[in-house]
């Protein structure tokens, strides 16, 4: 059985904000997450290539423009070469060839230009989750940014139910689906993320769509980081995969009455 450890409610630091019909979590702009308790933290040295890439100078404009040199008129005598090469003449173009159908124009199937592949359907939002080899599971709030760029954190109190991060992919599409819950309540009870240190690789996590399909997903492993040494890009990064990330709370401090570290399960799509 867990120790009962305090609640410590805090704004969770988040990703950096993007839109989530990118299919995954952007991570182009700063880095802009608060460090605080019971909440994802951040690297305190910035990863390679998370510098914001140069503005483009060059312009349409900059190419330069090339002159062809003009035809030089037919001649008479070169008009008439050409009737009688193509047969026409005084007999109008009833003696031409027809125009080609659009058809006879195509190019070949094997000389067609290379199409580019349809990028995968977007899942619906998630409206529940349930882990079954913990018992645990509840309906899933769908929570933002606040003003300070910190995740909006679900209520503290006995019973409340986990989150969705809308900045993130919905489960089930291409990048890592976000999944947020405390891990004890206001009262100091287990809350809904309690027992995910409990969690073995193999073990299964099933997401309910608000269009009743089902996503299901594999614990692939486990981590616990401490909050001023949190690998965001690791755990928000692109993938090119769909997978899914549990973080709650761990590492309570009796004698500071905070939580100092984070605990990330992730998963990977079944089949």
């Amino acid at each position: 059985m867990l120790p009962l450890r305090r609640h410590y409610p805090g704004a969770i630091p988040a990703a950096p904000a993007s839109p989530r019909r990118s299919g995954a979590l952007a991570l182009s702009c700063a880095l802009m997450l608060a460090l605080s308790a019971c909440s994802p933290g951040q690297d305190t040295e910035p990863a390679a290539g998370e510098e914001a890439a140069p503005a483009a100078v060059e312009s349409e404009a900059s190419a330069p423009e090339t002159t062809e040199p003009a035809e030089p008129a037919e001649t008479e005598a070169d008009q008439d070469s050409q009737a009688q090469d193509t047969g026409a003449g005084d007999t109008g173009a009833e003696d031409t060839e027809p125009t080609p159908s659009p058809a006879e124009t195509e190019a070949p199937d094997d000389e067609s230009p290379e199409t580019t592949p349809e990028a995968a359907p977007e899942a619906a939002p998630p409206a529940s989750f349930s882990i079954p080899a913990i018992g645990a599971g509840s309906d899933l709030l769908h929570l933002g940014l606040r003003e300070n760029d910190t995740l909006d954190v679900p209520p503290g109190d006995p019973g409340s139910p986990a989150s969705w991060y809308t900045g993130s992919p919905a489960p089930g599409e291409s990048g890592p689906a976000v999944l947020l819950g405390h891990v004890d309540d206001s009262l100091g009870q287990p809350g809904v993320f309690a027992d995910l240190p409990a969690l073995v690789e193999g073990d299964e996590i099933t997401v309910d769509q608000e269009d009743g399909e089902t996503a299901t997903f594999v614990v692939t492993r486990a981590e616990q980081y401490g909050k001023n040494t949190f690998p965001t890009l690791e755990v928000y990064g692109n993938t090119n995969d769909p997978e899914l990330r549990l973080i709650t709370c761990d590492g309570y401090n009796e004698a500071t009455g905070e939580y100092e570290d984070n605990y990330v399960v992730y998963a990977t799509l079944a089949g």
